[in-house]
C-alpha cells in the first residue's frame, strides 16, 4: 500500500508526532466536529486516478465522502459507509474536495464543493437525520458559492457562517471581479505589493441551506493593521479556512499553501478583520496542509493530514494532536515530526 520503506521515519529522518486515524483508506482535509458526544471527522476522500500532479491539483479526484467517527481521542475509529457520491449529486461532474458539516434544527447538513458541468467549482449542501449520513444532495448549488474548502462556524447565538475559498486549482482568484473569469485573472496572484486575495464569508440561512447575503472578505491584517499582500506568502490566506471560537475571540485558521504552514488571525466578531497572530502547524511530509480544531471534554484537538503511508501528495492521510495556548490566547506551534 504504501510507498515510503520506514513508515516510522520521514524522509528528513526524523520520526513522526501522530499516527494515521486509519489505514484501510486515504483521508484528507478533516473537518472535526463533536456530535451527540462523539467525535465525527468529515475528511477528503482521496484516490489514485492515475493523473499526474499539476498546480492545478488535477491529481485530486475524489469521489465520495466516508465519514470517521471515535467515541475519544486515542480510541478505536469508525469509517462509516459511503456518506455522498459524486453520482448523487446532479449538478456535480467531478472532484468532491474538502468538505464540512453542521448540526442545526434536528438535522446534520453535509457542505462540499466539486466541479460542475462546466469545470467551475460550486459548494452544495446535502442533509441526513445521522451525522454519519447517507446524506441526500440539493439538486443545485449554493446560490452565490464559488470555490471550494466551506468550512461553517454556528456562533454561540445560533448564527451559522460559512468561509471558503482557495486560490490556484481553487479558483478563487477567478472570482476577483465578482464574475467567473476562465483565463484571464490569475494575474492577480502576482499582485505582490497590493492586498492578497481574500477568503470569503456568508451568514447562512435560517434552513442552513443558503447565503443570507452575498459573500464578503474575510480580511486578514498584519502586526501594524494593513492588509496582508499577496506577496507575503508567509501570511497571506491559501485555503483550508476553519472559523473557532476561544474565550470570546475568534480564530480563522487557514493553509498558506505554497509554504505550508497553518496559520492564525484573530478577531473580535465573525466577519473580522482578522489580525494574523503567527504559525501553529509547520510543514508536514507532502504539499498540503488542511485542518479542523475542536474542543472535547475540556481540551483542544487539532485535525490535520500528511503523506506518511503512501509518499504520494494525492494519497493522504488523517492525523489529530492536541493542541495549546499561550496566555495570551495564541496557538502554540506544533512540529509534526519528533527526533
Amino acid at each position: 500500500m504504501a510507498a515510503n520503506s520506514n513508515l516510522e521515519r520521514a524522509p528528513n529522518g526524523r520520526g513522526y508526532l501522530s499516527r494515521p486515524l486509519v489505514k484501510h483508506i486515504y483521508t484528507a482535509d478533516p473537518s472535526a466536529h463533536v456530535f451527540e458526544g462523539k467525535i465525527y471527522i468529515y475528511p477528503s476522500h482521496d484516490i489514485d486516478a492515475g493523473i499526474p500532479d499539476d498546480d492545478l491539483g488535477s491529481q485530486y479526484a475524489m469521489r465520495d465522502y466516508i465519514v470517521l467517527s471515535m467515541e475519544e481521542p486515542g480510541g478505536p475509529v469508525s469509517a462509516h459507509p459511503v456518506a455522498l457520491k459524486i453520482e448523487d449529486v446532479p449538478w456535480a461532474e467531478k472532484q468532491m474536495w474538502a468538505p464540512d458539516a453542521a448540526h442545526k434544527n434536528g438535522m446534520y447538513y453535509l457542505y462540499f464543493p466539486a466541479r460542475d458541468h462546466q469545470g467551475v467549482f460550486r459548494i452544495g449542501v446535502a442533509t441526513s437525520s445521522s451525522p454519519a449520513g447517507p446524506f441526500v444532495a440539493e439538486r443545485e448549488p449554493i446560490n452565490g458559492s464559488f470555490s471550494i474548502d466551506p468550512a461553517v462556524f454556528v456562533d454561540d447565538d445560533g448564527e451559522a457562517y460559512m468561509y471558503f475559498g482557495g486560490i490556484w486549482g481553487g479558483q478563487l482568484q477567478r472570482w476577483a471581479t465578482g464574475e467567473f473569469d476562465p483565463c484571464g485573472s490569475d494575474s492577480d496572484l502576482s499582485q505582490d505589493d497590493k492586498p492578497a486575495l481574500c477568503a470569503k464569508v456568508a451568514s447562512l440561512t435560517a434552513d442552513m441551506k443558503g447565503f443570507a447575503h452575498a459573500a464578503r472578505d474575510a480580511v486578514i491584517l498584519d502586526g501594524a493593521g494593513r492588509p496582508v499582500l499577496g506577496g507575503d506568502h508567509d501570511k497571506r490566506f491559501f485555503e483550508a479556512s476553519w472559523m473557532f471560537k476561544r474565550g470570546g475571540r475568534y480564530y480563522f485558521t487557514y493553509s498558506t499553501g505554497d509554504t505550508h504552514y497553518l496559520a492564525c488571525a484573530i478577531g473580535d466578531n465573525p466577519y473580522g478583520p482578522f489580525t494574523f497572530r503567527g504559525h501553529f502547524l509547520e510543514p508536514v511530509q507532502g504539499w498540503t496542509t488542511h485542518h479542523s480544531v475542536v474542543e472535547f471534554k475540556g481540551r483542544w484537538w487539532l485535525f490535520y493530514h500528511d503523506v506518511q503511508l503512501s509518499g504520494k501528495n494525492h494519497l493522504r492521510s488523517v492525523k489529530m494532536t492536541e493542541l495549546r495556548f499561550n496566555s495570551d490566547g495564541t496557538i502554540q506551534t506544533i512540529d509534526p515530526f519528533t527526533d
